[in-house]
């Protein structure tokens, strides 16, 4: 099973949700950046659960631990391990799970292919596993400020039939963490909210999709063929629990328009390329042009709910089941810095394969 992603900035993420903890191991950061365990916490108190009304009450504080990598408050080059500890996981509750299959979950699918899995919480399929990626990312989200000024933000841009009006120029940290939804338009939270209440008491859940911009990001990074910057981003994204489709610019949109209106014109604005739209979501042949990269992610509607349920058993049984436990009614909010992790880390990625370029010596111009 692999657990790792990344080519020069590479992640190794560990852990099981009821095991005794979860984490990651970075590889190939560079040395002598600043870093300590609150340059980590701020987005992994934006991901923990029990934040809100609108999240699983499990109550974990995820408070991080750097165990390598680091000494004197700098880095040192080498791997970075970070641990966080779980510590409100209630196993007990998962006990009637053991031989019955959750519908949309991983149970059926991890079973075949493996033929044992974790029924406590779900095991390395279980949402918690991204506590890894969302510190990792915010260890790539410090490189990327210090070394070339880019900015991540991603914002829940709906909520089942909800959609929400955000200007992609003007929105900002304070306004998507003003709401417990995340979503940016105050009119459209206060519907959000409403309807995840509604479908918590009705023993359902909700789906929707979360907006992602990337500012100030440099062209040149990505590659024309396989690793196609956007190619990366849409499989990085895709890797989500629960995601099940990636945009990027215009995305299916797009199929609706002709080239002379979805092309983005060239023109010199203040001493440099620029296109005068961004159609193109800031990628173009697999390589970034200078513009805002602009993804969305569309994430199913929590699989775990209380209604009952039609599945089978592993003795290949039918019955029903209604879920316990402490689940999201909707994922949307705490799915926002895993977002965000996820396009920091490729970018990271990306930004060292370029660098890697770009210290070779000056190379005699062809003629």
């Amino acid at each position: 099973m692999s657990s790792t992603f990344g080519t020069l900035f590479r992640i190794s993420t560990f852990g099981e949700s009821h095991g005794g903890g979860v984490g990651v191991v970075i590889d190939g950061c560079p040395p002598r950046m600043s870093l300590d365990e609150s340059d980590l916490q701020f987005d992994l108190d934006r991901r923990r659960p029990g934040q809100s009304r609108l999240t699983t009450q499990r109550n974990e504080a995820d408070h991080a631990r750097i165990l390598s990598g680091v000494f004197g408050g700098f880095t040192t080059g080498t791997p970075i391990a970070v641990m966080v500890e779980n510590v409100d996981h209630n196993s007990g509750a998962y006990d009637h799970l053991r031989d019955v299959y959750r519908p949309s979950h991983a149970d059926f699918t991890y079973d075949a292919k493996y033929g044992i899995r974790n029924w406590h919480g779900g095991g390395r399929s279980s949402a918690r596993e991204t506590i890894g990626r969302v510190a990792a990312g915010a260890i790539a989200r410090k490189l990327l400020k210090l070394t070339c000024d880019i900015e991540v933000l991603a914002w829940v841009s709906s909520i089942g039939s909800i959609e929400s009006e955000v200007d992609l120029d003007s929105v900002d940290l304070t306004r998507i963490e003003a709401d417990p939804t995340r979503c940016p338009d105050s009119e459209a939270a206060a519907l959000m909210t409403e309807a995840i209440d509604r479908a918590r008491h009705d023993g359902d859940s909700l789906g929707g999709v979360v907006t992602c911009v990337a500012r100030r990001v440099p062209a040149g990074m990505g590659e024309p063929v396989f690793d196609k910057l956007d190619a990366d981003l849409a499989g990085a994204l895709m890797s989500l629990p629960a995601a099940k489709g990636v945009e990027i610019g215009s995305g299916f949109a797009g199929t609706k328009m002709t080239g002379l209106s979805h092309n983005d014109p060239f023109a010199m604005v203040d001493g440099r390329v620029r296109t005068l739209t961004n159609m193109s979501g800031g990628i173009q042949g697999g390589i970034s042009n200078g513009e805002d990269i602009v993804t969305k992610v569309a994430f199913k509607p929590t699989a775990t709910i209380s209604s009952e349920q039609r599945t089978v058993t592993r003795d290949s049984r039918n019955t029903t089941l209604s879920a316990h436990g402490r689940h999201d009614p909707c994922v949307l909010p705490r799915a926002v810095p895993m977002v965000e992790a996820m396009v920091l880390l490729v970018l990271a990625d990306h930004w060292m394969r370029q660098r890697a370029i770009d210290v070779l010596p000056p190379l005699p111009k062809l003629p």
